[in-house]
């Protein structure tokens, strides 16, 4: 069956069908007006009109016959479709075996791999990132991403998270003051990931689904290792999680617009805490509806509110610790 005969009439089809049966279930070629050309086409391919050969006309068909016939279609072609996925891992099993054992270059030094250049190390976290889907702790000092690479980094993020996967940062206090890590964590922030700040002296490491972690493996990031021991893994998940607990979360989009979009993201904030809805905060403040939801996604997250209601009760809290 071809793919158009499984779509559905659409609305010109539709009438057309009504009007045929108005008029005795029958209809003539000659009698198609030019602008029902297509709609007629439609119901004939779909089968909801049937040509008589007697008279060279055609009549409707009962929509629950075509829909029974086509359903019938879909099964047996789903059908073949899963048959035909079942097979899919077997025919690229030599595939996935090669590419299992494909050496990633690195040398085991100690239990701990070893690899070496810069172009290594990112082909190596590309590859981790696409054989562990699931989460990604990054802990990040110092310059992240540079110029050149920014662009490859943000669109490895998106395909991450994308795909389902979670991705938490922890930066230094002076990525606040760096417009490239402001930037970054703009746009990494609206497609889904958490940035939050760690006021305290902590080492980079990125870790993979809580399976593998990779770390500096020479002062000037030139070599890193990897580590695949699952004890060692675990503790450094358990580091990250204690300093994520203790790290800050940031507005980082009003760090772009300059000193007046936190005062302004403030107002919302407060007027939130007592109450206002979103309407009505946007009504005050002269803003839209939208730019006010923006702002209010922002205090979500600098919050960590799963819900309204939780952030106008945390920021009351908040107002009350101010005014004590």
């Amino acid at each position: 069956m071809a793919e158009s005969a499984l779509d559905l009439p659409d609305p010109g089809a539709r009438e057309l069908y009504r009007a045929i049966l108005r008029g005795g279930g029958r209809l003539r070629p000659e009698e198609v007006r030019a602008e029902d050309e297509p709609a007629f086409r439609q119901l004939v391919a779909l089968g909801l009109l049937d040509l008589r050969i007697a008279d060279h006309s055609y009549s409707t068909v009962n929509p629950r016959v075509v829909s029974e016939r086509l359903g019938a279609d879909l099964r047996e072609r789903s059908a073949e479709l899963l048959v035909r996925a079942a097979l899919v891992p077997d025919l690229l099993d030599d595939l996935a075996q090669a590419y299992d054992a494909a050496p990633r270059r690195a040398e085991p030094v100690g239990g701990v791999q070893r690899v070496s250049g810069t172009g290594e190390i990112r082909h190596l976290l590309s590859q981790f990132a696409r054989d562990y889907p699931h989460e990604v702790l990054t802990a990040q000092p110092g310059k992240v991403h540079p110029p050149a690479h920014r662009a490859d980094s943000l669109a490895q993020t998106r395909r991450y998270l994308a795909g389902g996967g979670s991705i938490r940062t922890l930066y230094e206090p002076q990525a606040r003051l760096t417009q490239e890590h402001i930037e970054f964590a703009v746009e990494a922030t609206k497609v889904g990931s958490r940035i939050r700040i760690l006021n305290a002296p902590f080492t980079r490491a990125l870790i993979f689904d809580r399976t593998v972690a990779v770390i500096p493996a020479a002062p000037d990031n030139s070599a890193a290792a990897v580590i695949e021991e699952p004890v060692m893994v675990a503790y450094m998940v358990d580091v990250f999680e204690q300093q994520w607990r203790r790290a800050q979360t940031v507005d980082w989009e009003a760090l772009t617009a300059g000193p007046a979009a936190p005062v302004v993201h403030e107002q919302v904030g407060r007027l939130l805490a007592q109450g206002l809805t979103q309407r009505s905060i946007a009504s005050r403040l002269g803003l839209s509806e939208r730019t006010v939801a923006g702002h209010i996604a922002r205090l979500r997250e600098l919050y960590d509110a799963e819900t309204l209601f939780q952030l106008g009760w945390q920021m009351q809290g908040t107002d009350r610790d101010r005014a004590s």
